[in-house]
């Protein structure tokens, strides 16, 4: 995993915006027109807000390095690995979806569909496994950027995220022996410990969803 390269685009990515502000303007744009649903404090919402996306964006390098490290702790890192790789690439190499989007905004995109990967890994291990590869709930932070990226747009990055998980994983990608082994091993303390560290990054941060 290069995810160096990940956290040095980010880095010029804030700095970006703390010369120019975009990402916080068309943040300040956006706010009248966020569906209901999305709880935000009644003082600073739009400094609120700017905070989530950029935390939003800087977890991704860190998330996807633990993902690799409990992968490969666990004996799976041959399955995770190839997606994980997927997620950096988005980051590398962006999808002619994305061209146009610069700083803050643009990473925006990426980060949602790094994160939206590894939350589709997730859901096939609990399809498989009756619980996650890695116990961290994303869904109301996914929700708020996808509603952030706009509906339409986010379709578009969805789809190319099921297009990408289907190419990698399917029903015989469990079938290894490795994943028994690893089936064996789900209860381990030490798999669970690994993850504690990750509370739910829209409640850290004050913004909500109304479900």
């Amino acid at each position: 995993m290069n995810t160096a390269a990940i956290r040095v685009q980010i880095s010029r990515a804030q700095e970006h915006e703390a010369e120019t502000g975009l990402l916080a303007k068309h943040l300040a744009a956006q706010l009248p027109h966020l569906h209901t649903a999305i709880q935000l404090p009644e003082v600073d919402r739009n400094v609120v807000m700017t905070r989530f996306v950029s935390a939003y964006i800087d977890q991704v390098p860190d998330l996807l390095d633990a993902a690799n490290e409990v992968a490969r702790e666990a004996g799976i890192e041959s399955q995770i690995k190839p997606i994980l790789k997927i997620a950096e690439q988005f980051f590398a190499q962006p999808l002619p979806l994305l061209d146009g989007h610069q700083g803050l905004e643009g990473l925006l995109d990426e980060a949602y569909l790094a994160h939206r990967l590894v939350e589709e890994v997730n859901d096939l291990y609990i399809k498989h496994f009756q619980q996650p590869l890695i116990p961290l709930d994303m869904t109301v932070a996914n929700l708020i950027a996808h509603q952030l990226i706009g509906e339409d747009f986010a379709n578009q990055l969805d789809a190319a995220v099921h297009h990408a998980v289907d190419l990698m994983l399917n029903d015989d990608s469990f079938a290894l022996e490795s994943v028994e082994a690893y089936r064996e091993r789900l209860t381990s303390p030490q798999t669970g410990a690994a993850w504690k560290r990750w509370p739910c990054l829209s409640k850290q941060l004050g913004v909500g969803l109304a479900l």
